[in-house]
């Protein structure tokens, strides 16, 4: 059964990368050989493999990892440690045009 995977790395300046790969280890290592030189993480190096979750559908990791990349970088920051409530609040609309934000 082949996997993909939707992870995130940490760079060298405390930014988050966020991609999509059907061979996580081969990546990680692009990523911090510089194998891309146009890609972001190219003079952000070393990198750090801090987030993965894999999928059996390509579909879904595509999905997955479209989702990710409009999070702002606290949302994932909770994604990583695994701290659901604060993502969850981090989820919810703010705006003034959620119903419960509306004043009387």
């Amino acid at each position: 059964m082949k996997f993909y995977y939707v992870y995130i790395l940490r760079c060298n300046d405390n930014s988050l990368y966020t991609g999509i790969t059907s061979d996580l280890e081969r990546r990680i290592i692009e990523h911090n050989e510089g194998k891309y030189p146009d890609a972001y993480t190219f003079k952000k190096r070393p990198v750090t493999l801090i987030f993965y979750q894999d999928f059996t559908e390509p579909n879904q990791a595509i999905y997955f990892e479209k989702k990710l990349k409009k999070w702002s970088k606290a949302k994932k920051e909770a994604l990583i440690k695994g701290d659901f409530d604060l993502l969850q609040t981090l989820a919810e609309c703010r705006n003034a045009t959620n119903s419960e934000y509306k004043e009387d």
